[in-house]
């Protein structure tokens, strides 16, 4: 069955690479009217350019600081002017703010601050700031992208991506629960290892061919995740086809 997401309007954030640039690339393709978002001015021009014809006209790129409620606002309000509502949050926007992993006593408040505001309070900014649209239009899909590290450990060591992770997978548990009743869905889908951005790329430099060995050796389909793999299980998720599926996070990590 086809998936379609014609008449649809949705917003994506962390969209000017990797995985956002995939997920916002597939939403445009079927049909959707899609605001992608990122602090990344020149890389989110270049995700637009690199698009098709139709991807064109239909991917509205817009710079935001998902951690400043006023633009997330702002966002949602411009986003939701023509329908009067947002059928589709995808938060992606996060990671691990350039940093590597390092002993818990070296790490310092700001790092744990940094971290935690893009994933965490990001996501739930936007989630609130969506959530009155699809209350008023009785559905909606909100999709949160986790991580692996969210339901066991960091890979890296990043004690705060970890527990940041782990956090948008409560937030996704709660807030399932909450809009439920309205017809809101609320997803989360926890890649692997994915090199999809600079600071992904980072980290498998930092882990050394023993470190990338083993990792490998690790995941039963012996490869790592493509951002298209994570864009394919969103593309399920925030469809017509999972309207009885909430609250749940999936793992698409290759079977680790």
């Amino acid at each position: 069955m086809d998936i379609s997401f014609d008449g649809k309007t949705a917003i994506v954030t962390g969209a000017a690479h990797g995985i956002g640039e995939a997920i916002t690339h597939g939403l445009a393709s079927r049909g959707a009217t899609v605001w992608a978002c990122d602090i990344l001015k020149d890389a989110l021009n270049r995700m637009v350019a690199a698009g098709s014809a139709t991807d064109d006209t239909s991917i509205h790129p817009r710079i935001v600081d998902v951690t400043d409620k006023a633009q997330v606002t702002a966002l949602v309000e411009e986003a939701s002017a023509g329908s009067g509502h947002v059928d589709i949050l995808v938060c992606v926007a996060g990671g691990v703010s350039g940093q590597a992993g390092q002993a818990i006593e070296n790490v310092t408040e700001q790092q744990w601050q940094d971290i935690f505001e893009v994933n965490l309070k990001g996501a739930f900014l936007c989630a609130q700031g969506v959530a009155p649209t699809m209350k008023a239009s009785g559905e909606g899909r909100i999709l949160i992208i986790s991580s692996g590290a969210g339901l066991g450990v960091s890979l890296t060591g990043i004690q705060a991506y970890a527990s940041a992770k782990a956090g948008q997978i409560g937030l996704v548990r709660q807030l399932a629960h909450e809009l439920g009743p309205y017809g809101i869905t609320v997803n989360s889908v926890a890649p692997g290892f994915i090199r999809s951005n600079p600071s992904s790329e980072k980290q498998w430099i930092a882990m050394g061919e023993e470190g990338q060995r083993r990792l490998m050796e690790n995941i039963p389909l012996r490869r790592l995740g493509a951002s298209e793999d994570i864009a394919n299980a969103v593309m399920f998720l925030v469809s017509d086809l999972a309207t009885y599926i909430t609250g749940q996070t999936l793992s698409v990590n290759g079977g680790r």
